[in-house]
């Protein structure tokens, strides 16, 4: 593996725990972006890994499934509830009110779940346990 893609490889499973500690220190909303963070650098250092080139400047998991080719229901789904929450949990505007307040329990368990599946998704393909992937 190149180091690049270690290293943002690295980046979402860090990003992962960070959400994982968030969500036991009731910090809901923080925990939804961190999962959404660990979603798309793991999906950016896949699309490095495979296509040895730069990912998409995008922020659109949707989009990075995509362009990988990726037609999973339970990804795509993951893939549309994990996108918006890279702007709606941080920013007031975006969430017509304050983020902190818009998110509970539920719904960041829900959220790391949904970044896990697409996290093990990545694993198993960057650790060669894909089988029928063919890499570019």
């Amino acid at each position: 593996m190149r180091e690049e893609v270690k290293r943002l490889w690295l980046q979402a499973l860090e990003d992962l725990r960070t959400a994982e500690v968030l969500l036991e220190a009731k910090r809901y909303y923080a925990s939804v972006f961190f999962a959404e963070q660990a979603a798309e650098k793991a999906l950016k250092a896949l699309y490095m890994y495979l296509r040895k080139e730069l990912p998409p400047r995008t922020h659109n998991l949707l989009e990075l499934l995509e362009v990988l080719g990726v037609s999973s229901p339970d990804l795509i789904d993951a893939a549309m509830d994990l996108t918006p929450e890279y702007v709606v949990t941080r920013y007031p505007d975006a969430a017509n009110g304050v983020p902190a307040y818009l998110y509970n329990e539920r719904m960041a368990r829900e959220h790391l779940e949904k970044a896990r599946l697409i996290i093990d998704y990545c694993k198993r393909i960057l650790e060669g346990e894909e089988r029928g992937h063919r890499r570019s």
